[in-house]
């Protein structure tokens, strides 16, 4: 499965994904997929880094070229953060597919 479809997977059935993302071993909760200079991006929760929770809860942007071994963690469910706005302007026309909240 290419990289674009395990995405957009995790994204439908809110699942988080592992990767590793400039050498470093993540878990994300993935928001949103758009696109920002013809190039894919990835706004997601980071919900583990090597192995430790973040110190707080916020949304990071993730070059899709950049996250490596990429694949599904289909037992680790996650629920959309409120501090996520798919509204938000940065995504006004160029947003590719999105969690759905609520």
């Amino acid at each position: 499965m290419s990289q674009n479809a395990l995405v957009l997977q995790a994204i439908a059935l809110k699942k988080c994904v592992k990767a590793t993302y400039n050498r470093t071993q993540v878990r994300l909760a993935p928001h949103i997929l758009y696109t920002r200079h013809d190039e894919l991006y990835l706004d997601a929760v980071t919900k583990e880094r090597d192995g430790q929770p973040p110190r707080e809860v916020k949304i990071g942007t993730f070059k899709l070229t950049g996250l490596q071994d990429l694949a599904v963690a289909a037992d680790q469910p996650f629920e959309p953060e409120s501090i996520f706005d798919p509204s938000s302007e940065k995504y006004q026309g160029v947003t590719l597919f999105a969690v759905e909240q609520g």
